[in-house]
């Protein structure tokens, strides 16, 4: 034999070796393919239900979503009218209420002003009766000292505070 007939018979071999393996590696790529097939089906089988499962549940929270946003564009408007309501109460008895305020306190003031002037009046007479010496002093103020309100400062009973 040539080295020309040992060469071809060698390829020849080694080509035969080669379609050997490559026919074991398809023949194992065909099982692999129907045992893919088969676990592919087995998940389309398991997971289309879930699908459509999850399908009705995003349909559902998308309609609860719709009440809640409706819900909540509700209370805002009640929010708003309940606001509205509340500046209209504070505008109509807000000034009837400060002014009944001003003028409860007037009658205080006015009541205490009556109440020294007859104190002082009383004085005088004390003091201007025969029974009593004729050099009694009499104080050029009412008992309790000066007004004190005509005075810088004032009485606290008179001061507000602004806000």
């Amino acid at each position: 034999m040539t080295a020309v007939d040992l060469a071809a018979v060698t390829v020849t071999v080694v080509c035969l070796a080669t379609v050997a393996v490559l026919t074991v590696a398809v023949i194992s790529l065909v099982r692999t393919m129907r045992e893919l097939r088969d676990v592919v089906d087995d998940l389309r089988d398991s997971a289309l239900p879930m699908v459509d499962d999850l399908h009705a549940t995003v349909n559902k929270a998308d309609a609860e979503l719709h009440r809640v946003d409706r819900v909540i564009g509700r209370a805002e408007r009640i929010a708003a009218t309940v606001d509205h309501a509340s500046r209209l109460t504070h505008r109509a008895f807000a000034p009837p209420l400060i002014k009944g305020l001003s003028l409860v306190s007037g009658a205080g003031q006015a009541g205490r002003r009556l109440r020294d002037r007859r104190r002082h009046r009383r004085a005088l007479d004390v003091a201007s009766s025969p029974e009593t010496p004729a050099t009694v002093s009499v104080p050029a103020s009412p008992p309790g000292g000066p007004d004190r309100r005509s005075q810088p400062g004032g009485s606290r009973r008179t001061r507000r505070r602004r806000r």
